[in-house]
């Protein structure tokens, strides 16, 4: 049977439905002390960023890649930056221009226009290696990047667990082959291959200590929110459940602390029981948001 009745009925049943779930939704913002603001591929697309979903997707946008057979899981494992380093480097130098050349969707602005009136702070949680949160203005004591970032170096062996800023001016790419041309970047200490910072599949050689910080000062802060009694509400967006890092830490942190979650994904919105799904993409969905927050008065 079908969930809601057909014609005019059944559509302004859906609209009521919608309608109270973004008021749940804007209710628990509103009443927020403390935003912990998580988010996955999905909060990209709206800047023009490729989310892979899927292998069909991935190929979508990397061509070149499909003709080779490989899947995102097995272009980002580092084991091509040892057997084909020109490929490898094709890869995450086309990332890496690609982020630079897309800006932050306004959605980042209205995140961070909340995020600055809680009177307990916020953290942003991304598994986005892209920068655009620290680009729309987030502070970086206020970032976990929990898989590394693409604007980041380290050595391949690594001979040292420096970790140094990409060049600005990236890696040239042939993308009818996504090949990368010479010079590649290397190591300044050992001047062997270097590759980004981020953690890739069946990754053993990935310097963690900057993400490991970030962890720190994330940990700091719930401290400081937690011994306070302030309300936190987790705004997650676009985390998908292929690789679940950010979903697991929101679901985690909702049951730990009985903190109130806001799941915003397209595809994947169901959530534990309590959280409040909101099936849609992230600039439309925090957009209609914020225009409940405006005329938003606690009770």
């Amino acid at each position: 049977m079908p969930l809601y009745p057909g014609g005019q009925e059944g559509v302004d049943i859906m609209r009521s439905s919608e309608e109270h779930v973004l008021s749940q939704a804007a209710t628990a913002i509103g009443e927020a002390d403390a935003l912990f603001i998580a988010a996955g591929a999905g909060m990209g697309v709206d800047s023009g960023l490729p989310d892979f979903r899927g292998v069909t997707g991935f190929w979508r946008a990397y061509p070149p890649l499909a003709r080779l057979g490989l899947a995102f899981e097995d272009i980002a494992n580092p084991q091509w930056f040892r057997t084909d380093p020109h490929l490898a480097w094709g890869f995450y130098g086309h990332r890496l221009m690609l982020y630079r050349q897309r800006m932050p969707h306004p959605g980042y602005k209205i995140l961070l226009k909340w995020a600055k009136s809680r009177r307990a702070g916020f953290f942003v949680f991304t598994s986005n290696v892209d920068r655009h949160f620290a680009r729309a203005g987030f502070p970086e004591e206020r970032l976990v990047e929990c898989h590394g970032s693409i604007e980041h170096l380290q050595c391949v062996e690594p001979c040292t667990r420096d970790v140094w800023e990409a060049p600005p001016e990236g890696v040239r790419v042939d993308e009818n082959t996504m090949r990368a041309q010479d010079p590649l970047p290397h190591c300044p200490r050992c001047e062997r291959l270097a590759r980004p910072n981020i953690l890739m599949f069946c990754d053993w050689h990935w310097i963690e200590d900057r993400t490991a910080a970030q962890r720190r000062r994330l940990d700091q802060w719930f401290e400081t929110v937690f011994q306070t009694g302030a309300k936190l509400t987790i705004i997650e967006i676009g985390a998908g459940p292929a690789v679940p890092t950010v979903r697991w830490t929101c679901e985690s942190l909702m049951r730990a602390t009985g903190a109130s979650l806001v799941r915003i994904n397209l595809h994947d919105a169901e959530g534990p029981p309590g959280c409040i799904s909101i099936p849609g993409s992230a600039l439309e969905t925090l957009r209609r948001l914020d225009a409940r927050l405006a005329g938003y008065h606690p009770s």
